[in-house]
């Protein structure tokens, strides 16, 4: 069927974080909500369906897991990514950021260190401090709005780790590492005895005829060394329904995992969960793939505003995520203005770039996966706002 992206659908009344938590995020509600990463676009029609007919059945009991759970997610790998998942290494996960919590404290010794590669996802910083580790920074080097590895950095800093957090594809640069560089930076984690993990929630959101490459894809003694986290909660909008899967090395990493959440009794999904995810992997792609050219071009919109309009705000189109890393320091101002600015003058709610990276200043990043209209309203704010200062 034909989706239609461009429509506004009202979240007001459907309890939407991303807009009933405006005032507990921005201290108003008067702002365009560009921030936290779900998408304003309604899923897929045939996982609508069939939570309807789920629904209607009108009984939502303990909910068994069937092996076609893990196919649809291991046959989606193989088609999409050409990786090759043994589903008898797969688990289940409320998601991938809890999948990063569990890691941290099941892979390291209380008070040791995770590196990660900053700027990037504020979760984390979160999820390694919780359990009292300490984050270790691999800064990227920033050239004219490109963003790259360190190398000399990273390998110094693996030293002093026991856990390193990949985030790939990258939140919130949009990069898509290449094979190459995947490789490099496995091979240095297995040189130095480090546990990886690789995040790639964002994986199937690829732009500009790029691949993505699953980390453990690269060759069966990387794969021995690296764990993965996927999800179609953020290919498909579900991230409500809170539902990934794990992906291990081997069957005695997978037990220990499996062992911590059992003792909470965490080890089934909800009944909606278990029918969104499957119906997704089966029957999402189509959807996907109509998706994916009208994001690009929510980008594209983006890009050329900013170079007309709002020169003072550099950003470009990402490879990866519907994410988008503006640059602000032209403006001038701290980030406690800078948020003060955007969220009272351009009345637009964002994330601060401090918290993606904390040694960064006048950065932010924006969600672009809403109907166009939204953006349009949004940019012209910002250029209001830029124009008064």
């Amino acid at each position: 069927m034909k989706y239609d992206f461009s429509k506004v659908v009202d979240r007001s009344e459907n309890h939407s974080a991303k807009y009933d938590e405006r005032a507990k995020k921005f201290g108003t509600d008067d702002v365009i909500p560009l921030w936290i990463a779900d998408m304003d676009f309604r899923t897929a029609q045939p996982i609508t369906d069939a939570l309807t007919a789920r629904a209607q059945e009108g009984i939502w009991g303990y909910t068994a897991r069937p092996d076609s759970y893990f196919k649809a997610i291991c046959d989606w790998k193989k088609r999409r990514n050409n990786w090759d998942i043994d589903p008898a290494l797969m688990s289940f996960s409320l998601g991938v950021v809890q999948s990063i919590s569990a890691v941290v404290k099941l892979f390291t010794p209380e008070g040791g260190s995770v590196l990660i590669q900053t700027p990037v996802y504020s979760e984390f910083y979160d999820m390694v401090e919780a359990w009292n580790r300490k984050v270790v920074e691999n800064r990227f080097v920033e050239n004219d709005g490109q963003w790259s590895v360190d190398w000399e950095d990273f390998e110094k800093k693996l030293d002093e780790v026991d856990l390193f957090l990949l985030c790939n594809p990258h939140n919130p640069l949009g990069i898509v590492w290449t094979p190459e560089e995947l490789r490099r930076m496995a091979e240095l984690c297995i040189k130095h005895n480090v546990v990886l993990f690789s995040d790639e929630i964002h994986s199937d959101l690829i732009f500009h005829g790029k691949k993505h490459t699953s980390t453990a894809s690269l060759s069966p003694e990387i794969a021995q060394h690296v764990i993965t986290g996927i999800s179609g909660t953020k290919t498909f909008n579900l991230a409500g329904l809170q539902a990934s899967a794990v992906v291990f090395p081997d069957a005695h990493t997978k037990q220990v995992f499996d062992h911590f959440w059992q003792c909470m009794d965490i080890h089934r999904n909800n009944a909606f969960s278990l029918t969104a995810m499957e119906t997704a992997f089966n029957e999402g792609e189509d959807w996907l793939e109509q998706l994916l050219p009208y994001i690009s071009d929510n980008f594209d919109f983006v890009v050329d505003y900013c170079k007309k309009h709002i020169p003072e705000i550099k950003t470009y189109a990402p490879d990866a995520t519907y994410l988008m890393w503006l640059d602000c320091r032209e403006l001038g101002l701290s980030n406690d203005a800078l948020r003060d600015f955007m969220i009272h003058k351009a009345k637009l709610g964002l994330n601060e770039g401090c918290s993606f990276g904390r040694s960064l200043n006048g950065y932010m990043r924006l969600n672009a996966a809403c109907p166009r209209c939204i953006l349009e309203k949004a940019m012209k704010q910002l250029e209001e706002a830029v124009n008064s200062l």
